[in-house]
């Protein structure tokens, strides 16, 4: 018999995503525009949400120094990820 795994998503609310990483709205909307970081998902006709998993791998890489293409490449795999899974 087959058992299907539940995927479980933390999702983050934009000011969750702000207050970690200490940036202003502007400056999350430039980031994400630059695709430097993840862009929010959907929760309904007037809300959106980042997924935790996203967030946290690109801050990780910045943490660790890397440069703004190794980010954008970054961001680029896990937007890919997303689509390929259905999450979003």
């Amino acid at each position: 018999m087959k058992y299907q795994t539940a995927l479980s998503f933390r999702i983050l609310k934009k000011p969750e995503v702000l207050s970690s990483t200490g940036w202003s709205r502007s400056t999350l909307h430039t980031r994400i525009k630059e695709n430097l970081f993840v862009p929010p998902i959907s929760l309904g006709e007037r809300a959106i949400g980042f997924l935790a998993h996203e967030t946290n791998s690109v801050l990780a890489a910045m943490v660790a120094g890397q440069s703004k293409e190794q980010i954008k490449a970054l961001v680029a795999s896990l937007v890919a990820q997303r689509k390929n899974s259905g999450v979003a």
